[in-house]
This record gives structure tokens, sequence and C-alpha cells, in this order.
């Protein structure tokens, strides 16, 4: 018998699937786009393990295939899969194979589906290795020790059969009240987009596809509103809100998710510039578009009946819906007129040839039960990593940010007799997690007040006293806190937020956090979970008031989903630290840079609000030399970039190889010597921004983050930070939305946050036989 061209594995893949497609129904072409239904409906608990359901086999008999299946390893409270009947990376691997097996032998042309699973900040099933959450991986401003890490939680999700992560890359903190604001990287398009490269080459690693979310501009939401309006004009989206978009392209993304906010009036899953004209016909991008969830359903309310809906966002390029009834009614459209089944093929085709590219004929399952370990194992070694939670415990390490320190207090001195740990983040292991994690172990994780009573020898005593709740305004349990701290050599006051969602949690059709009446009083931060305002609640203000009125030396450790707007915090207290939400870890991570042991190596992927009547605060804000509010001032309380260390640096001057260059060949170098003027090893994170002074094609912004180099120095010695100055770092959005040099005077500017430059003047000709 002749084996059919799509089944060759020698054969080129636009072949495999030229021929494929000639062989399919309408269905079965439909079925290809579908990702209706939740994968923890897929299976059930049996006495001896788990079993498909029948709700899973009509899903697939209904067009004969399956193009994914979403979330069947999910666990959380939204899905309200546990550990009592939820999948283990065991049976996690034995089910994907079940999935598997079931649609490649029911199905007319045994097409393999595609497993997606949520990736956050670590696959986001029961034992899937949770790491900090992206906020804390942008304060790392290490692109290299995060791509490890995402390589180990991809070999996780790759070992337990899955083949996609989603993850959220592309979103920018442009307002911090956004309950999402955890899930960015940065406020900043560069250090985003460096993240996102890391992010791409490390799922890589383990063989893993990433769609990157959400495309494009959602981080711009009005007022930090979750799934609100935006006003994003089109040079806004292009010099900010693309520029992660366009590096995780180019680094091989195996999709994008569009988002659920609008640009020019239309959402982004049915906005035909966006999915086809900018990301396929100028980027050239050839992967998949996955809807958000639901998203294709919203268009009801523009089509007016949902075979409309599914046709305007397949027109406009969206490949494979999420959660949407929509897109299963392709069909009707295609026979409606609606929408060219020439648009449904191509489509399908994109599908299909992600599916070859994994590999997925050729190798549909994963190993069997026996096999899972070993599997585990060898991916891990294959990439050359060590163990993912070690990993996650050292992006938690990187990320802690030293924000504020007076008085000397840090680093603790082991020597003292009594440490209070006070606060309502102090022992709460869910507080460090983030939004998006599964149910935990019991002892699977280290608080911070277990961190620090580990680093102390037995003789020193710690106490611990909550003081408050998370939020509200209940002050009784305050005094006990008081005495604690007065009777202590120092105190460390643990505050900040909370994403951590539970059973009581009311959900929308999407998984958001419904604000409001179903929503826990102790989640302030997450989807769907924004703030009106950024200051610290009112028990957590009254308890450090109180505190600090001892005269005790306090330090205060934010874990953190955003950042909290911080007037209070300057004068009464000796350090201020951010942890974000380190992970299960954390808590040690931040012991050992309270005690020494690790340097406080954090720099801000945020500006930090004094409140958010200021916002915006972001620092590459249009230069218009704003002078300022008469009642306060307009600069954040901490700019983009800062953070303090444990010694004192001196930066020189930026020195340019060259004081001129034509814009059609700028090539140069920048040097700038840091020295470690104090005692102890520095870690230094040195910056280069660009800032336009003259020229160009649009107003300037204030400056731009265009590199940025980690140096190492130990006491009294001095290194350069030495950056390779190109197109790409010159490059601004011309009048026609495309990047190129512009003509005109720039300032190259270093320094060790955004505020605190020096600048080096660079003359752009317009042409390399002008310069110099």
């Amino acid at each position: 018998m002749t084996v059919p061209r799509y089944r060759d594995p020698a054969a080129p893949v636009p072949e495999r699937v030229r021929d494929l497609l000639d062989r399919m129904t309408l269905a079965e072409k439909v079925g290809q786009l579908n990702q209706r239904m939740y994968g923890w409906d897929a299976y059930e608990r049996t006495g001896d393990g788990h079993r498909l359901t029948d709700a899973f086999r009509a899903e697939v008999a209904a067009f004969d295939g399956m193009g994914a299946l979403y979330g069947l390893q999910r666990a959380d409270a939204w899905s309200g899969v546990g550990f009592a009947d939820g999948l283990d990376a065991r049976d996690g691997a034995r089910t994907a194979a079940a999935v598997q097996r079931h649609v490649m032998d029911s199905t007319r042309l045994g097409i393999p589906v595609l497993l997606v699973e949520e990736m956050p900040h670590g696959h986001q099933a029961l034992d899937g290795t949770v790491l900090p959450v992206n906020l804390a991986v942008g304060a790392t401003w290490d692109p290299g020790l995060y791509a490890d890490a995402v390589a180990g939680a991809a070999a996780e999700l790759r070992a337990r059969g899955a083949h996609i992560a989603l993850v959220s890359a592309l979103d920018l903190v442009r307002d911090p009240r956004w309950g999402r604001s955890e899930e960015c990287f940065a406020e900043d398009p560069y250090l985003a987009a460096r993240m996102t490269e890391a992010l791409v080459e490390g799922a890589r690693r383990a063989g893993v596809a990433v769609v990157l979310k959400h495309f494009a501009g959602q981080g711009a939401t009005i007022g930090g509103r979750n799934s609100a309006a935006t006003e994003l004009g089109p040079r806004e989206l292009h010099e900010v809100h693309l520029t992660a978009a366009r590096a995780g392209v180019a680094a091989g993304a195996a999709g994008v998710m569009a988002a659920y906010n609008e640009f020019d009036g239309l959402p982004c899953v049915a906005n035909r510039y966006l999915l086809t004209g900018l990301l396929r016909e100028e980027w050239g991008f050839e992967g998949i578009v996955m809807a958000d969830g639901t998203a294709v359903d919203r268009l009801v309310r523009l089509t007016g009946d949902p075979v409309s809906a599914g046709a305007l966002a397949l027109e406009a390029g969206c490949d494979l819906s999420l959660w949407d009834d929509c897109y299963t009614r392709l069909g009707e459209a295609v026979e409606r007129g609606l929408v060219s089944e020439s648009a449904l093929d191509t489509a399908v085709a994109r599908v299909l040839t992600l599916k070859f590219r994994l590999g997925l004929f050729e190798q549909p399952q994963p190993p069997g039960e026996s096999e899972a370990k070993a599997e585990s194992d060898s991916e891990a070694e294959a990439v050359g990593l060590p163990d993912p939670g070690e990993l996650g415990e050292r992006v938690a390490r990187a990320s802690v940010t030293l924000l504020a320190h007076q008085g000397g207090v840090l680093p603790l001195s082991r020597a003292v007799r009594r440490i209070a740990v006070l606060g309502p983040g102090a022992d709460s292991l869910a507080q460090q997690l983030g939004d998006y994690t599964a149910p935990q172990r019991p002892g699977g994780g280290i608080t911070v007040l277990e961190g620090i009573r580990a680093a102390l020898a037995p003789g020193t005593e710690v106490v611990h006293g909550r003081g408050c709740g998370l939020v509200g305004d209940d002050v009784s349990d305050v005094p006990a806190a008081v005495a604690l701290a007065a009777g202590s050599d120092v105190a460390v006051l643990v505050l900040g937020g909370s994403s951590a969602r539970s059973s009581d949690t009311a959900f929308d059709a999407n998984g958001a956090a419904v604000a409001g009446g179903g929503t826990p009083s102790d989640m302030t931060c997450g989807e769907g979970v924004d703030l009106a305002d950024l200051a610290l609640p009112a028990a957590q203000r009254a308890l450090l008031a109180a505190v600090s009125a001892t005269g005790t030396p306090v330090v205060v450790v934010l874990v953190q989903g955003r950042p909290h707007a911080l007037p209070e915090l300057v004068a009464p207290v000796a350090a201020v630290l951010s942890a974000w939400y380190p992970g299960p870890r954390g808590g040690r991570a931040v012991a050992e840079v309270l005690f020494g042991d690790a340097e406080p190596r954090g720099r801000l992927p945020v500006c930090v609000p004094r409140s958010a009547a200021q916002l915006p605060v972001y620092y590459n804000g249009k230069d218009h030399r704003y002078r300022g509010y008469v009642d306060q001032s307009a600069r954040p309380l901490y700019a983009f970039g800062h953070g303090l260390s444990y010694t004192s640096v001196d930066y020189g001057a930026p020195r340019l190889s060259r004081s001129r260059v034509g814009a059609d060949a700028p090539h140069l170098i920048c040097r700038v010597t840091v020295r470690n003027t104090g005692a102890r090893r520095a870690e230094e994170t040195v910056q280069l921004y660009v800032r336009r002074l003259s020229g160009g094609t649009s107003w300037p912004r204030v400056r731009e983050l265009r590199g940025f180099v980690r140096l190492s120095i130990a006491p009294g010695d001095e290194a350069d930070a030495v950056f390779e100055v190109g197109p790409g770092t010159l490059a601004s959005v011309g009048r026609a939305l495309r990047l190129a040099v512009e003509p005109g005077t720039v300032e190259l500017e270093t320094g060790p946050a955004s505020d605190r430059t020096r600048g080096a003047r660079l003359e752009i000709t317009d042409s390399e036989s002008n310069g110099t």
C-alpha cells in the first residue's frame, strides 16, 4: 500500500500540508481550528487512575478531529482541579498519551492534536515548578538566567506530553493599577524584548513551541482596567507596544495570541491590519495566531450573529480559537459565502504546518509510564540545566531590589539577639506565588519567616506576628506586633499584596477573577483584580507607622505583583526591598540578600510612583519638559532601572569611538568605566540610553533604553562596560511607521538608572561619507 505523502517524514513540510489539505472535508478543516474544550473536562478520575470523558470523545467526533486541546493538565481554583482529582507528572503523561491515541485512532485521517498548556511562570500543573512572576524576571535584567529557567520549566511541560506553552511576554506595565502587571516583564519595550527572546530560546531548547501573549497593546488599557479600552494611536503602538512582539517573532515564536483590546476601533482578534498586514505581510511571520479565551465569541456584539463573528476573525488572520463556539460554525460561514474556503485552508495549513514541524506525526505521544521519569531526566540533561526549582530560586535571588537604605542596617548581622519578622506576608507561601499558579503540596516552599529562621544560628530568637490582615483597616493585632518589635534588635516587616486565588473566588468564563462581590478580600492583584489606589492598604500602613515608632530599625520587604505607591516609606524605615512575587523558594532568596550572602542585584523594571494620582510615570514618555503638578512632584519616587547595593560605585562619562556617523552605516563603540569604591563586591547593571536632541521625524521621548551590561567588580577595582552601537541602537520609528536611523543629534547616556545618567553627543549625518 502506498503511504500517503503527508505520512512521509522525508517529504518537505509544504508538500505534506498540501497533500493532507487535499484529503480533508470541510468539517475536518473546521475541526483543525477548534480549541473549544476546557482540557480538564477531557478526563475524569476513576478508582485506579483517569479515563477520557464522553464529552471529549463527542468533541473529537463532531469534526472527526481536533486542532488543539487547552489545559489538559491545568490545575487551579478556576478549573477546580486539585490533588484529589487532577493529573500529577506521571498521570499527566499517561493521559496525554490517551488523548493523542484516541484522536489518531478514532478519526479518518489520524491527525494528532496540539496539547496546549499555560506556562506563565512555570507549567501551571500539579507538581510543576513555579518560577518567580515575569515582573520579578524583568527585575533581574538577566536574559541568560531567564532562558535557563524557561528551559527547565519547558522540559517538564514537554515530558508530560504537551507541545505549546502559552506565556505572557508582550504586555507592558504602562499603568500599574492593572491587575496583570505581574505578568509583564517591564514598562520598557527594550527590556521586554530581550526577555521575550530569552523565553523563546529557552523553550526551544526543550522542544516546546511558544505562543506569546498578548498581541498587541493590551498593557495600554485605560485606567489600568482589565480587558478594557485602549486609546493607542499607530505611533504609540509601533514605538512602544510592538517591540517585544517583533523580537519574539524574529527569535522564532510559534505563535502569538490576539489580545482582547481594540486598535482603531476593532478588537485585535478581528483586526486584519495587525494580524495580516503587519504581522504576516510586513514582518514575514509564518506561525499561528490564537485567539484569547472567548475573544471570538465577543465579536457577536459587532456582527450580530456567531457565524459572522467567526468569519470576521478568520478573515482578519486568526487561525485557532480558544473556548469559542463561533469557530465551530466556520463551515456555515463558508457555505453562506461569508468567508472563502481558501481563507479557511490558509488557516488550517498554518496549524498543520506547526504540527508537522513539531514532529507530532512521527512522535505523537509522550513516553509511557515507565519511561516518563527517564524522559524528564533526559530533557533536563539535554539542555545542561540543574533542577528547575533551583533555577527559579536563582531568579528570585537576582530579582530582589534594594529601593532605599539608610543607617547601614543592611546587610543584617547574624550577631543580633532577637529579630521580629512581622506583617501579613511574612509567613504566607500563597502570597509569594502570583496568579496562574497550581495548588502546592504542603511543605514545598520557604516563606520569608522560614528563610530568616534557617539563616540564623539556633541561639538567635526569631519572633513572628502578622500584625494585620493583607487588606482592610482592622488594626486589632497591631499592638502585639509593636510589642514584638519593641523588644527586638531589628524588625523585618513583610508587606505588599497577593494574587492567591481560592475556591471562594468568582471567575469569568475566561478565568479572570471577577472583581467586586465575588472576589475574596485578600486578592489584591492578578487577572481581573485592578486597583484604583496604589497605596498599601490602610491596615498595613498603620502597622508600618506603629512599628517604626518603636525606634527599632525597620526593614520593609515588599512581596508584590505591581509597584505600590510608597510615599510613606522613605523616612521612617532603615531599608526597603522589593521581592516581587519570588516563587515558592523566595523566602530563602530574600533571607540571603538580607544577611548579605547575596548582593542585591535587582533593578527596577518599572517606575515606582508616589501616588496613583501621578500616573502615568513611566520614564520614556514624550519629552515635552513638563514642569510638574502644583501639589506634588510629577516624578516617580524611584525611577526605572533604580536599585541600590551594599557597596558604592562611581560611573565615569561615556566615551564614544566616533562622534559622528552616517545614517546609512551608524557603527561605533561606547565605553564607560565603573569603579567599585566600597568594601563589598559590586554587582552592577550598567544601562545605555539614547536621547534625541534634534532631528527626527516625530517628537522625541525623554530617553529610551538601548542596552545593558552586567559587571561584577571587586572592591577597589574598576571595569569597562562596552556597548556596540549600531542601527538597532539608534533606529527610531519614522513617518512611515518603519524603523530607520534618522539624521540629527542624539546623546548616548550611561548610568545605573534612567534618572542618573551621563551623556556624550553623537551627530548622525545623512550618509557615511559625511561621518568621521
